[in-house]
């Protein structure tokens, strides 16, 4: 049901919905009235057959992502609770690992990344505008991302950014307009993405992670490489208003995350570091 309403209220076309549910008219129906059942109120709009979201479900479409995008990794296992704090985890049989635990805001100020300081000190002073001046010292530092029907759109690769050094410049710029699940790491990167930036999206604040994977470096299909960083997401907002999500990212050479140790470390290149 929840599925329904939220391809629904992406594409606003039944028809679409129905191609990508792979279900029926009548189901998506039934799904949409179920759900403005339970919660009392008309979810849509319809008009000439056009879709359109009322105010009541636009208030409830991103907890309805949320509650999917944490049901997915619920459902394998693959997330637990730590002091209160979320951890995710995913293991594949071709030896791909990721491994993400959120940590406390204050280890911004007690972390070894001056980048990672640097950018939240420059979000509260730029009131969480991209465009502010505060803002435009660290921008070469971060990737900027907006959401739409496809998933979130990488819009913005800084040229100083980890992303940058750790891909180079010429294939991370080629990352621009391209959904996460075309990000070198695929579909399961996206997953494991998709919950934080959702988090970050509802609540319009800021959120630390500590994230420990393996990924080719340079060229997609290559080696794994051990590689662990912090990661900052910070709401933020376009000059229109729109929501826009930017991510700071820096390595960390100390692996806090329950059940890792700092062996997964060895072998992570010396130069994968924001020179900043």
């Amino acid at each position: 049901m929840v599925r329904s309403f939220t391809v629904l209220a992406d594409t606003l076309n039944l028809s679409q919905a129905v191609r990508l549910l792979g279900s029926t008219r009548q189901t998506v129906r039934r799904h949409i009235a179920q759900i403005e059942e339970f919660l009392g109120a008309p979810m849509f709009e319809v008009d000439e057959r056009r879709y359109k979201l009322t105010q009541r479900g636009e208030e409830a479409l991103p907890e309805a992502r949320e509650f999917l995008a944490r049901g997915k990794v619920w459902i394998k296992g693959n997330t637990r609770s730590t002091g209160g704090l979320l951890r995710l985890s995913h293991e594949t049989p071709n030896g791909w690992n990721f491994y993400q635990q959120q940590r406390p805001l204050t280890q911004i100020w007690d972390g070894e990344s001056e980048m990672i300081k640097e950018a939240f000190s420059a979000w509260v002073q730029s009131e969480g505008r991209l465009e502010h001046e505060n803002f435009q010292q660290i921008r070469p530092y971060v990737l900027v991302y907006r959401d739409s029907p496809s998933g979130w759109i990488c819009i913005e690769v800084g040229q100083e950014s980890f992303y940058t050094s750790w891909w180079g410049w010429e294939n991370a710029r080629s990352s621009i307009g391209r959904p996460l699940g075309n990000f070198p790491g695929g579909p399961e990167f996206e997953a494991m993405l998709d919950f934080p930036f959702r988090e970050v999206q509802a609540n319009g604040g800021v959120r630390l992670d500590e994230v420990v994977t393996q990924m080719p470096r340079n060229t997609a299909g290559g080696e794994l490489i051990p590689l662990a960083y912090k990661r900052l997401l910070m709401a933020s907002r376009f000059p229109d208003g729109s929501f826009a999500l930017i991510s700071a990212v820096d390595r960390s050479r100390h692996v806090t995350i329950s059940g890792l140790d700092q062996d997964v470390m060895v072998g992570m290149p010396e130069d994968a570091i924001v020179g900043f």
